[in-house]
């Protein structure tokens, strides 16, 4: 996956986790910990729900974007990749979204 531009942000996020804070944006998240991490990643969510509701595609995509990034940072801040994430889409695929809920319990 490390040469698609989801990758490559990936590989840049964990270089930069341990990078001074004062220097880099995803250095000072990790600074400020989990907590402030999740928090972004859900104020993102909320911009991102906005943006779709106000019917203008580009802040869609802009948010979007900034969603996607925050919750890049969040997944390696708990040291999960994005592969496992694809790896748990592909397990998923061909199975009802109904089905698939049901076996977790939901």
């Amino acid at each position: 996956m490390n040469d698609t531009i989801l990758g490559k942000l990936e590989e840049t996020i964990l270089d930069r986790r341990s990078a001074d804070a004062g220097s880099s944006y995803v250095a000072s998240l990790f600074a400020k910990g989990l907590p402030k991490i999740a928090q972004k990643v859900g104020e993102e969510a909320t911009e991102t729900v906005i943006a779709a509701l106000s019917g203008d595609k580009g802040e869609l995509i802009s948010e979007s974007a900034d969603l996607i990034f925050h919750l890049l940072v969040l997944l390696s801040a708990k040291d999960v990749s994005f592969e496992a994430v694809l790896a748990e889409l592909a397990r998923r695929e061909g199975v009802s979204g109904i089905i698939e809920k049901a076996a977790r319990g939901e």
